[in-house]
């Protein structure tokens, strides 16, 4: 049966595509400037996330001075060095050789926060899990970001902050919760696999692993016509990176 609501091949391509190549970006950013409908096309993306009640919890907060970016740095800095004594042996040495965020190489820094007053205290599918909010959030997050790799820009999450230090350095008021301090720019290449998984920090799971059926841990019979189409799909994902 013809499905009408099916993209075309080529658009169903594009958004895999986008997908499958969006990368956390930390030391490639170029100095290049960002159009303002560039900008003005990735934030509309993330404005028309899905939200729990439609309560649309977000604001899009741009950070463009240097000074600004240079305190949100030093307060990276004191974490990422709190959070290098947490790991042991290589762990530690390899932490201490990766760059963790391009804060002030980005042309744009943004942060993307969670109002959890904006409907009230009564949110139609947040009554039972109030957290809902800030998961619609992520929702924004996650749009605006294959929204810029479609756009060809790079996109950096940093999240090693202490959560007080960063809403003083930005003026956020306590009742606002930091969801995502992003970075945003050109770059000068993306990597074909995520950073971390290219310096060896951890691998990709293999996706057979992960899927339960009707009960947590029970997993689908091994001749599970599903498990051999995901196979096949990432092997074919790990062809088209060499």
């Amino acid at each position: 049966m013809e499905n009408h609501h099916q993209f075309s091949e080529a658009e169903r391509a594009a958004v895999y595509r986008t997908i499958f190549t969006r990368r956390d970006v930390r030391s490639q950013f170029l100095p290049t400037p960002v159009p303002d409908e560039v900008l003005s096309r990735v934030l509309m993306a993330a404005h028309y996330a899905p939200s729990v009640g439609f309560m649309q919890p977000w604001n899009f907060l741009l950070v463009r001075s240097q000074d600004v970016k240079q305190r949100v740095h030093n307060i990276f800095k004191k974490a990422n060095d709190e959070a290098a004594q947490m790991f042991e042996g290589s762990k530690r040495e390899l932490y201490s050789r990766l760059k963790l965020e391009g804060i002030k190489e980005a042309p744009i820094n943004l942060c993307i926060t969670c109002d959890r007053e904006r409907s009230g205290a009564v949110v139609l599918g947040r009554t039972h899990n109030r957290a809902m909010d800030v998961y619609s959030s992520v929702c924004a997050v996650q749009n605006l970001w294959l929204a810029a790799r479609a756009e060809g820009l790079g996109v950096g999450w940093v999240s090693i902050f202490n959560q007080d230090e960063l809403q003083q350095a930005l003026g956020i008021p306590p009742n606002i919760v930091p969801v995502a301090y992003l970075c945003l720019g050109y770059v000068s290449h993306f990597y074909d696999q995520p950073e971390l998984e290219a310096k060896g920090w951890l691998s990709r799971l293999p996706i057979e692993e992960l899927v339960y059926v009707d009960q947590w841990a029970q997993k689908p019979a091994a001749d599970e016509p599903l498990i051999a189409e995901m196979r096949q799909q990432q092997s074919n994902l790990n062809i088209s990176k060499m």
